[in-house]
């Protein structure tokens, strides 16, 4: 299981507008990954939301924040445009990350709504596990405090 202090997964991933992600490219400042179930469902368009209704600050922060999911590319489009979400959204179908991450849960298709805030220099900095999405984002803004 991933910890604070160990080497961030690098990765790369495909975004909601096609573009790759690659965690490496991203040195130098830090980077807020929040893994969530499924695209406009009633928790994870809270969760969403809170981002984005904290956006101002969270952007003030210099920081990087991408939301991921099993949801396709397509899907990641719909939701990001349904609720003008202003962050990314990386699709994961293969469950790459997901795993990488160690966010699964065993022997379920489903895995746990976490967050990882990795610092400039790629290690993992903040890890919250089970995070409930009414308070994410002011939790995401004091770990990038």
């Amino acid at each position: 299981m991933l910890s604070e202090g160990d080497p961030a997964p690098d990765f790369t991933l495909t975004t909601d507008s096609g573009e790759s992600v690659t965690l490496s490219d991203l040195r130098g400042k830090p980077v807020v990954l929040y893994f969530y179930p499924r695209d406009d469902t009633p928790g994870c368009t809270k969760q969403a939301c809170g981002i984005r209704d904290s956006w101002g600050q969270l952007h003030a922060t210099g920081a990087e924040i991408f939301g991921v999911s099993v949801d396709t590319g397509a899907a990641h489009q719909k939701f990001r445009a349904k609720y003008q979400l202003p962050f990314t959204l990386l699709a994961d179908p293969d469950r790459t990350l997901v795993d990488a991450y160690g966010v699964g849960r065993e022997g379920s298709k489903a895995y746990a709504r976490s967050t990882f805030v990795i610092d400039a220099e790629g290690n993992v900095a903040k890890v919250m596990r089970n995070v409930k999405p009414e308070r994410h984002a002011d939790q995401v803004l004091a770990a990038l405090a």
